[in-house]
């Protein structure tokens, strides 16, 4: 659990730092507020990436020791840590800043930091799960500061999700006989607040969590988590007090249907899926894009992955982003 809190730099085989790579954890004001994000690249000329994590309040770059995505291979990858959550955590944040409106200035606040610090004029942006509730309506409200959109586990209305996976746990659980956790779920239904406590629990547990081969959250991602060095011990506390409060915000609720808010985009549009994700249903992802208006949108369907198919299926993505999506801008 103990760690020093550097970030491991990119070096070749010989154990010795590239030319030009970056490794850098670096806090920045961005409207009023100290943001953390942890920059990687192994050639800062490289386009510039701005990933923008689920939650509400779960960073990611953790992830990346048990599952490298390579993205530091051909983008300045920048994982940031949205207002409240984890190396952006504060207990004196205002309460009344902590909006989804306030969510998307950040997003481009960050953009256009990280234009100017790379002299870049567009950027990429990946949002992930809930990350892409706002981060659309990012893109949306500011097209000119990005050369495309990539999209992992899109949101469209997340009401409507979570329903067609209590239904899939249903059927899920019955035909594997686990008679115990089929009555749990039939005890409560969706919604509700007893469902609410197993949710994630039994949605790892059938395959459609954060990854198809991820059966507990605990040893998944809180034990994943306490070993990443790259955060120190009390970083490593913040990131789940900060995912505790964010995560019972009321304002932070997915509540719009995207699909009828967001129903086009002047940029490129790239959704990445995963075949058991029912945590963001995948179908209900693949059919808004089909109804999209974007000058270039293409669908990927990960067939090993659930939620998260950029840590479950790295190879794949990177063979995607430099064929389509760098290529084509």
């Amino acid at each position: 659990m103990m760690s020093p809190g550097k970030i491991k730099q990119c070096t070749d085989e010989n154990g010795n730092r590239i030319k030009n790579s970056m490794a850098e954890k670096c806090f920045v004001e961005i409207n009023g507020i100290k943001m953390g994000m942890i920059i990687k690249s192994r050639n800062v000329s490289n386009p510039v990436l701005l990933f923008v994590h689920g939650g509400p309040g779960m960073p990611e770059y953790f992830l990346t020791e048990d599952y490298p995505t390579g993205l530091e291979n051909y983008f300045t990858v920048v994982w940031w840590d949205q207002r409240g959550a984890g190396l952006s955590y504060s207990n004196t944040i205002n309460q009344d800043t902590l909006t989804v409106n306030q969510y998307i200035d950040d997003t481009i606040a960050v953009t256009n930091y990280l234009r100017r610090r790379f002299g870049q004029d567009k950027i990429y942006l990946m949002a992930h799960s809930w990350g892409t509730y706002f981060g659309i309506q990012a893109v949306k409200k500011a097209p000119q500061l990005y050369n495309a959109y990539i999209a992992v586990g899109q949101v469209t209305d997340q009401d409507e999700s979570e329903k067609r996976a209590y239904e899939y746990m249903l059927d899920y659980y019955s035909k594997t006989c686990d008679k115990k956790t089929l009555d749990e779920l039939k005890k409560h239904e969706y919604p509700s607040a007893g469902y609410t406590k197993i949710r994630d629990s039994v949605m790892h547990r059938s395959g459609i969590g954060t990854m198809h081969n991820m059966k507990s959250v605990v040893s998944g991602i809180f034990f994943a988590s306490l070993k990443n060095r790259g955060y120190t011990l009390t970083e490593k506390l913040n990131l789940w007090r900060g995912k505790l409060r964010l995560n019972q915000n009321p304002h932070l609720k997915m509540n719009d249907d995207l699909r009828k808010t967001v129903t086009s985009l002047d940029v490129p549009v790239y959704f990445f899926s995963g075949a058991f994700d029912y945590t963001v249903n995948y179908e209900m992802s693949e059919a808004y894009l089909n109804q999209l208006d974007a000058p270039v949108k293409k669908f990927y369907l990960f067939k090993k992955s659930a939620h998260s198919p950029l840590f479950e299926e790295p190879d794949k993505v990177a063979q995607i982003i430099t064929s389509d999506i760098i290529r084509r801008c």
